[in-house]
């Protein structure tokens, strides 16, 4: 099995991977330039599965990886979830101070996710943004210059970097979700047994400029009792002023029971209408 994830090696998306005690021992991972590769990579062959940031508590949905799932991988779906506590590093060349630093390179999440913490400890500092925490780590480890790095200490040791601060994040509870990708048809028979079940659902139509288009469309699931757990919306990318809408819902879209029913009634109101899985709930995941 050939599993693709956000690389170079070191990354949160790494060490998500390799704390998830499903992944077969002989699987090959594979590292990916970008999130949008990592979800694309599943839809073209490229690997059986993969595993694609998509939400984080302090910065919101991934929208890379969003709009790849909603616009440029039909065909793969969502078959699990994986919830991971996330605190950087400041890493940087041995013998570097923090009082030393000029730049600081990282994933524009991770960048994010420290901004207060940058700000404050140091505020001469300019930030670039990277395609990844640990490219940021690498590129820094092979320059002179007075760079450091947001990442993880596995990337520290990958790349021969110092840690001049730990433990960084401006919220103790930072986590970021993950979503397992597979294609259509793949991947449904090795799932965790789970009580606890969501799906994710996309749509978008013409009506959306109509007053409680969206109202009648949301009631669906109200009126069945069936739980919303996120709702989020991206441009739709025809037309300024429209939009498709992401729903993560309590309940299984795969088989009969009220949330299959607010799918069905949902069909109703809309152009387009998509199931992008039903998985069981990770722990740390919102809770319907």
């Amino acid at each position: 099995m050939r599993i693709g994830f956000l690389g170079p090696a070191g990354t949160f998306s790494e060490q998500a991977l390799l704390s998830e005690p499903s992944v077969p021992p002989d699987a090959e991972l594979v590292p990916l330039a970008t999130v949008h590769q990592v979800v694309v990579a599943v839809a073209g062959g490229d690997v059986d599965r993969a595993l694609a940031p998509i939400e984080n508590s302090l910065e919101g949905s991934v929208n890379e990886a969003v709009d790849a799932l909603v616009h440029d991988a039909h065909g793969v779906q969502i078959v699990g979830e994986r919830v991971l506590p996330v605190r950087y590093c400041l890493l940087a060349r041995p013998g570097m101070a923090l009082q030393d630093v000029r730049v600081v390179l990282s994933h524009p999440q991770g960048l994010a996710q420290c901004a207060a913490w940058l700000r404050e400890n140091v505020p001469a500092a300019e930030v670039r943004p990277r395609t990844s925490t640990a490219e940021a780590v690498r590129e820094m480890a092979a320059t002179d210059d007075a760079w450091a790095a947001l990442g993880t200490p596995l990337a520290g040791e990958l790349y021969g970097a110092s840690t001049i601060a730990e433990d960084l994040g401006d919220e103790p509870a930072n986590a970021t979700r993950f979503v397992w990708l597979a294609r259509e048809g793949d991947g449904l028979d090795d799932r965790a047994e789970s009580a606890d079940w969501k799906s994710s659902v996309v749509f978008s139509g013409d009506g959306d400029g109509s007053p409680g288009w969206l109202v009648r469309c949301l009631s669906e699931f109200a009126f069945r009792g069936v739980n919303l757990t996120r709702i989020e919306s991206r441009p739709a990318r025809r037309r300024l002023g429209h939009y498709v809408f992401l729903l993560d819902f309590a309940g299984r879209a795969d088989q009969p029971g009220p949330a299959a029913d607010a799918i069905a009634g949902l069909s109703a109101h809309c152009e387009e209408l998509r199931v992008l899985g039903s998985y069981p709930r990770a722990a740390g995941a919102p809770t319907p």
